[in-house]
């Protein structure tokens, strides 16, 4: 037992201290810069892409579903990824529940969850800002795109499921355990986008630690 909580944590050490890329990329500069955000709470991280007209046209199907990506105090879309059970069985901390946990210790299948946003405060201690390029901002949208799951008419909505009037959950592609969790998403999304993580970032402390490092 002592020697299996050892590997893990030097796992968790060497995934947060060993970069990926291994050598870092440009940085984007000038016209055409675009300010993404990474947003976390103690379990989980968020994406937060600006909206703007081409970003509506993108994800028009999140209007078809009563988004309010059109309202003028919309400012961001914000993207996670996640495992079905604790996702939505749990909207607050204190309805946590046993089966929604084992699922999500196992294995479970996976949701989008997507939130628009009006100003968020920055800075913050639990908001990452970055500045990307067109072209990276471009591959982040497809990466965020084809995380979910296409049905006959495209992205599947999970009906009767949200918090609130401003989110909505979708089927996502791939499954969801603790050791590719939401975190793993966001990380391999923000590489997608040029940025540096850790090699293996399962928990927001350990990718925030990485993106401190090398961004």
């Amino acid at each position: 037992m002592v020697m299996l909580l050892g590997a893990a944590v030097l796992a968790a050490a060497l995934g947060t201290l060993v970069p990926r890329p291994l050598w870092s990329a440009a940085r984007a500069e000038g016209e055409g810069t675009r300010h993404i955000l990474v947003l976390r709470n103690p379990i989980h991280t968020d994406i937060a892409v600006p909206l703007d007209d081409g970003v509506r046209r993108r994800f028009a199907f999140l209007a078809d579903a009563g988004l309010p990506i059109e309202a003028p105090e919309a400012r961001y879309i914000v993207f996670g990824w996640g495992g079905r059970a604790f996702y939505l069985e749990t909207p607050t901390w204190s309805q946590l529940k046993t089966m929604p946990v084992l699922k999500a210790l196992t294995l479970d299948a996976a949701v989008m969850h997507v939130d628009v946003a009006g100003a968020i405060k920055e800075p913050h201690p639990d908001v990452a800002v970055f500045d990307i390029d067109a072209e990276h901002f471009s591959a982040l949208l497809d990466y965020i795109a084809a995380s979910f799951q296409q049905g006959p008419d495209g992205p599947v909505v999970i009906e009767d499921a949200g918090y609130s009037t401003y989110d909505r959950f979708y089927e996502a592609d791939g499954h969801f355990n603790a050791l590719v969790g939401c975190n793993t998403w966001t990380a391999a999304g923000l590489r997608t986008a040029g940025l540096r993580t850790g090699w293996w970032n399962p928990l927001p402390v350990s990718l925030w630690w990485s993106l401190r490092l090398y961004d």
